[in-house]
Order: structure tokens, then C-alpha cells, then sequence
């Protein structure tokens, strides 16, 4: 008796088995991990920056808050929340350990040091209990994971009531015209960079596909709802390259 093929998911344009992906994922972040900050520059121009305050800005950290920062190796998220909060705390959580690494060597990290916490882990299968935090963010990380719909489940098992999600992905213009432009300079410019930066085009090509194949703004807010997230919204950044989602936990 022939066994049941295991199911398909994309990694960039290809597509894999499930259980392959993740370790693919692993792959590009171990490759690009020294140069991910660099490359976020070059990938957005800069601007991954001024989303990230804008993100933070929309989040308005209060004091004493618990976060869980998701596939947040470089720690860019947490030291911006514990910043703002003024008094928290941070668990960044990353697939990839040495992403993780690069975080703990940041200036901030050593400065924030009592306040994070460092956890490698799958945004599937978190290992926290429920009812844990107090804010969920990812940023550019959803669209890595093999199955999206089970990471937001996660997210809302181990948000407390009245917990907040908040979710930063590069997602799709609304004008064709634009996205084809975006589209030239995306599979044009961005793994020729990520080889002359990081000596790893393939890599970049992937992050590219990988953006490609997200589901658009409104699409993805439905799988937040499902998920069972309340008031759930979303904001367009710079015209819709990317995107914030938001929703709570009620």
C-alpha cells in the first residue's frame, strides 16, 4: 500500500513538502544571519526603520508589559517595545539560532539585558504556557513560517486576555503598475545586492519569491479573524510594500 504524499507549501516560487521548509527557512537565516540588519537596509531601502517606529507607534508600549517577539532574532523589535514601555520585559524567539546570536552582540541587548530573554522556537508550536503575554508581535518573519494560520493561532493561545497581536510583513501594492516597478527592482536588484553584501544570492532570491507568494492585506486579515482575534485592522506603509496588522485578544 503506497503511504499519503505529504502535503506542499511554498518555499519562494518552488514548491516543497511541509516537513522540508522549515529547515530551508533555517538554511537562508544561518546564511544571511551577520548581514540581516544590513540587508533589511537594502531589501526597504532604509525605510524598514520608519515602519518599524511606525509599528511601535500604532503598539503604544505601556510600562511593565510582557512581550513576545516572534522569529525576532536581531532583537530590532524588542529593543524598540522595552524603549518606548520604559520598564518591561522582551522574549524574542527565533527559529535560528544564530539570529539569536546576532541579537545577544547588539549594544542594546547588553544594555537591556535584565529585560530579554532569548528563546529559540517554532512560531507553531510556541513553549509557553497560555495566557502568558501581553503583546505578540512578528515582523517579516509570518511569511516564513510553514503554516501562517497555526502561528496566529499560537499567538492567541499565549496572549493573555485583552492581549495585543501586531504583525509587520511586506505585503502587495494596490496599484498593478507600482507592484510591477516594485517587482523589477525586487528580483532585479535585491539578490544581486544580497551577493555583493552577503555572498548569497540565493538567499535574497528566496526573501523575494517568499514576499511574492504572502497573502495581500486583506487576505491575511482574515486569517487574523480566524484566529479569533477581535477588532482586527490593518494600515498600508509606503503604499502598501508593507503592512500592519493588529489585533486583540478579547
Amino acid at each position: 500500500m503506497t503511504e499519503k504524499s505529504d502535503s506542499t507549501t511554498h518555499f519562494g516560487f518552488q514548491s516543497v513538502p511541509e516537513h522540508e521548509k522549515a529547515g530551508r527557512v533555517q538554511g537562508v537565516f544561518n546564511s544571511v544571519a551577520s548581514k540581516y540588519d544590513v540587508m533589511n537596509d537594502v531589501m526597504s531601502l532604509g525605510i524598514h526603520r520608519v515602519w518599524k517606529d511606525a509599528m511601535m507607534d500604532w503598539l503604544a508600549p505601556r510600562p511593565g508589559q510582557r512581550l513576545l517577539d516572534v522569529a525576532g532574532g536581531t532583537g530590532d523589535i524588542s529593543f524598540r517595545f522595552l524603549k518606548r514601555a520604559g520598564q518591561g520585559h522582551s522574549t524574542v524567539l527565533d527559529l535560528t539560532a544564530p539570529m539569536l546570536e546576532e541579537g545577544r552582540k547588539r549594544a542594546e541587548a547588553e544594555q537591556m539585558a535584565d529585560s530579554l530573554d532569548w528563546v529559540t522556537g517554532d512560531a507553531m508550536a510556541l513553549p509557553f504556557k497560555d495566557n502568558t503575554f501581553d503583546v505578540y508581535t512578528i515582523s517579516f518573519g509570518i511569511r516564513n513560517v510553514t503554516r501562517p494560520q497555526e502561528a496566529l493561532n499560537e499567538a492567541y493561545r499565549v496572549l493573555k486576555p485583552g492581549g495585543r497581536l501586531m504583525v509587520l510583513e511586506f505585503s502587495q501594492l494596490p496599484n498593478d503598475g507600482l507592484q510591477k516597478l516594485y517587482d523589477l527592482y525586487s528580483f532585479n536588484v535585491i539578490p544581486r545586492m544580497g551577493e555583493m553584501i552577503a555572498g548569497d544570492y540565493d538567499s535574497y532570491q528566496y526573501l523575494v519569491e517568499s514576499i511574492r507568494n504572502f497573502p495581500d492585506q486583506d487576505s491575511f486579515l482574515g486569517m487574523v479573524k480566524q484566529a479569533g482575534f477581535e477588532n482586527a485592522k490593518f494600515r498600508n506603509l509606503s503604499m502598501g510594500i508593507a503592512a500592519l496588522h493588529s489585533g486583540w485578544k478579547i
